[in-house]
């Protein structure tokens, strides 16, 4: 592997030890990759800004919330990223890493063998439609999100049923503008969810622009959402 170079943005965010982690996490999934195509984002700032970076900041920018020693759902979490980042800065959470591709949690349970998190880390391998009818699953989380998954109104489908009343989903936004932000605040009045705080920033070394959107129940999400599989996202809401 080529000599890392840390963003000193990165550095600004988070301690030596958990560069270190990084570092380790960096190397196993490059393993990982030269066996299983799991991510091209493993290799300079690809990996530490728009992997690390992008999946830490939302948590590091809002000094009036707690993010810590939190029930933790990450939705669609490939090959790691928020959940694994998320993990690696809170310690004291309890994660659980989703994603419907065999391939990609089986890669995920590797990663977790052979990096010393110090978590619970659960990962499970199924659709969020269907975890949603589980009693253990459906309102349990005080912290749910996605990452590249699909547009904000499918995601806010599959994260309001996962919230506690008090819970935070975490959505990952590229642009925004008042037509995406008139389709959400649709979708979260069907939902009975709403908008809690929205944060725009410029990443590092011309890697894009982001938005975070946070958003919150008002009550508990209707039980008939999500709909059966595949629905919120060819028809969002």
């Amino acid at each position: 592997m080529k000599k890392l170079n840390i963003p000193e943005e990165i550095a600004a965010l988070i301690t030596e030890e958990e560069i270190s982690m990084f570092r380790e996490l960096q190397i196993k999934i490059e393993e990982l990759n030269n066996r299983t195509n799991l991510t091209r984002l493993i290799n300079g700032d690809d990996y530490w800004i728009s992997q690390v970076f992008d999946s830490i900041w939302p948590f590091k920018t809002f000094p009036n919330i707690n993010f810590n020693n939190k029930r933790f759902l990450d939705i669609g979490s490939g090959c790691g990223f928020p959940g694994l980042a998320y993990a690696i800065t809170h310690p004291n959470s309890e994660i659980y890493l989703i994603d419907s591709s065999k391939k990609k949690t089986d890669a995920i349970k590797i990663l977790i063998k052979k990096i010393n998190f110090k978590n619970n880390i659960h990962v499970i391998n199924d659709r969020i439609e269907n975890l949603a009818n589980q009693s253990s699953m459906r309102n349990s989380f005080c912290i749910a999100t996605t990452r590249a998954v699909s547009n904000p109104s499918t995601v806010s489908e599959y994260i309001l049923p996962m919230l506690k009343k008090e819970g935070l989903g975490v959505l990952y936004c590229g642009k925004w503008n008042d037509e995406k932000s008139k389709n959400l605040d649709k979708t979260l009045e069907i939902l009975e969810g709403k908008v809690k705080q929205k944060k725009k920033i410029l990443l590092p070394r011309g890697k894009g622009t982001r938005n975070i959107i946070l958003i919150q129940p008002k009550n508990f999400c209707p039980e008939i959402y999500p709909r059966k599989v595949g629905k919120p996202e060819k028809n969002p809401l």
